[in-house]
């Protein structure tokens, strides 16, 4: 096997910054900040700005759409004459 060409994979935080949830998995994400985690250890942490933790679909705050209203617009706009 190749030296120098595999990616770091290690354990990260990650971060979410909407719902302040942290959760800990593995990753090849590039960190300069670190975090102290419940066990003790000091883990690269990376921040994101939404997770499973504060997307709607996943938390059951989806907002429909009013689809019935866009299907007619669209049928309006480009029907045949």
């Amino acid at each position: 096997m190749k030296k120098d060409i595999h990616p770091n994979y290690r354990e990260v935080v990650f971060w979410d910054l909407t719902s302040d949830d942290k959760f800990l998995s593995r990753s090849c994400v590039e960190t300069k900040e670190t975090i102290v985690w419940e066990d003790g250890k000091e883990y690269p942490v990376c921040k994101v700005e939404v997770s499973s933790k504060s997307h709607p679909f996943y938390t059951g705050k989806n907002v429909l759409l009013d689809t019935t209203g866009r299907v007619e617009k669209f049928n309006k706009r480009y029907a045949r004459k």
